[in-house]
């Protein structure tokens, strides 16, 4: 099998993580932005940002422990900055597909907010993949990120390397 089809098998294997956090969020997002408008009075952008915000912070967890577990974890402040910097721009994204068919269009029955929300998440999405996997959670370098050959360590790859030495 040739490069192109294993880097493809790992792109493949990258987004299905990438869907199952993603499609775990939209779910947060959606229970939690129908929960907000059904016990509080607040107005459907702002239920909808903070659910937004809950569905930042859950996919955080779960992009940074599963589907990017194996990426650089030497900048983690540089990384958590441009995480929340690119999930602000989703936000922006997201919301504002919501605020322009419920003000821009007068579309603001339940209904109309759930499909113009999970619309403006799937829109927010392909931007947050592409900003998280090209800025955020980045690859590392080809000659530290393959398994290096086996080398024994401890106590006892010590004391071989003594004996070695005339």
């Amino acid at each position: 099998m040739g490069h192109g089809a294993s880097r493809l098998r790992r792109v493949v294997h990258e987004v299905a993580k990438f869907g199952a956090v993603g499609g775990a969020g939209v779910l947060v997002n959606l229970l939690v932005f129908n929960l907000v408008r059904h016990t509080t009075d607040l107005q459907v952008v702002r239920a909808s940002v903070i659910a937004t915000v809950v569905a930042i912070v859950f996919n955080y967890v779960g992009f940074r422990y599963f589907t990017y577990r194996d990426r650089d974890k030497s900048r983690r402040t540089r990384e958590m900055t441009l995480f929340l910097l690119f999930s602000a721009i989703g936000l922006v994204i997201e919301n504002g597909v919501l605020y322009a068919a419920t003000y821009g269009f007068g579309w603001n029955t339940p209904l109309q907010n759930n499909v113009f929300k999970f619309l403006g998440i799937g829109i927010a999405t392909l931007f947050r993949f592409w900003s998280y996997r090209s800025w955020v959670f980045r690859a590392l370098p080809a000659d530290e990120s393959a398994p290096a050959p086996f080398e024994p360590t401890g106590p006892a790859a010590h004391e071989k390397t003594k004996q070695q030495v005339p």
